[in-house]
């Protein structure tokens, strides 16, 4: 496998002089960046990388291109990474992205909905096999007391309810992540408890290889789960609140708390008065308007753009 991130020249040959059969673009934020899963002398591996190279009849003949960023909105991802993602024609493309639009005040299903299915159509139509991911619950993660944490898993449900719904409607390769027994344990997460550990990065791989090889679509052996560095413990998880995790906290403060603080005290209210259906209704309600908006310009999904939008089914597998 051959890794190389946005901007990069080069990377059309294999190790052995030939072309890659195989090339695997890679779209996202932190999460697919690798962020939780460090290597030796800086920088990150992540699941993207580990899947790659369990891709392809033989090692080291699938190219990696990562274009994810971390902080990156789905907007952004539609906006700035698909273009290169297109341009490098690929046959395998991953979509991981939304938890971040949960994260900020201007959060909008809408927009998430919008961008989703235009990736999705555009890269499908230029004949990707796309892979996304349902993604579990940030407020959860983050063990934040039940009148924030409920707001903010609304937020995600609504998206995983959009990311689900786009790939089936372009017949994608659908992860339910977020409903896979491994997200509930400690160990594989990292000390942020927002980026899964190499443990984690490395069950995410295989999650999607086992979807791939369901789907009937042609993979290696899958990605071995011996870690390489070792894994996250207590202390490193302080030092990280200490140092950086202050940091975040506070990035957070200054755009999603003003807002969250008035969702909590709305959803105070509403389970005061034993009406808090009518939240989860509302956000149910705006997912579906959201995928019935159209996703923009045809020309962004390309000539076969109409005929992937209304194409049905996807290949999962269940957690």
């Amino acid at each position: 496998m051959t890794v190389r991130a946005e901007g990069e020249a080069g990377g059309e040959r294999a190790p052995d002089g030939g072309r890659f059969p195989v090339r695997f673009v890679a779209l996202g934020d932190s999460l697919t960046e690798g962020l939780g899963d460090p290597v030796p002398g800086g920088g990150w591996r992540g699941w993207a990388a580990l899947l790659a190279g369990a891709l392809g009849e033989r090692p080291g003949g699938v190219e990696l291109v990562n274009l994810a960023r971390s902080g990156a909105l789905a907007a952004e991802l539609a906006e700035r990474q698909l273009p290169l993602a297109r341009a490098l024609a690929p046959r395998f493309a991953s979509l991981v992205v939304g938890a971040n639009d949960t994260l900020r005040a201007a959060f909008s299903i809408e927009r998430v909905a919008a961008a989703l299915d235009r990736a999705h159509g555009a890269l499908s139509a230029d004949g990707a096999v796309v892979l996304t991911a349902c993604l579990p619950d940030p407020g959860r993660m983050l063990g934040l007391p039940a009148p924030l944490a409920r707001p903010l898993a609304r937020r995600m449900r609504a998206v995983n309810t959009v990311v689900h719904a786009v790939s089936a409607r372009h017949q994608g390769v659908h992860l339910h992540l977020a409903e896979h027994p491994w997200v509930a344990e400690r160990a594989c997460w990292s000390v942020d408890r927002l980026h899964p550990s190499e443990r984690g990065h490395r069950l995410l791989a295989r999650g999607f290889h086992g979807a791939l090889a369901a789907a009937s679509l042609p993979v290696g052996p899958p990605p071995a789960l011996t870690l390489d560095g070792p894994p996250p413990t207590r202390a490193g998880s302080a030092r990280w609140m200490a140092t950086r995790g202050t940091r975040w906290v506070a990035d957070r403060c200054t755009d999603l708390l003003p807002g969250l603080l008035g969702l909590a005290l709305q959803e105070c209210r509403h389970q005061l008065a034993g009406s808090a259906r009518l939240l989860d209704a509302a956000a149910d309600r705006a997912a579906q308007v959201a995928l019935a908006a159209p996703a923009g310009p045809d020309a962004d999904a390309g000539p076969a753009g109409k005929a992937a939008a209304t194409a049905g089914g996807a290949a999962t597998m269940a957690g």
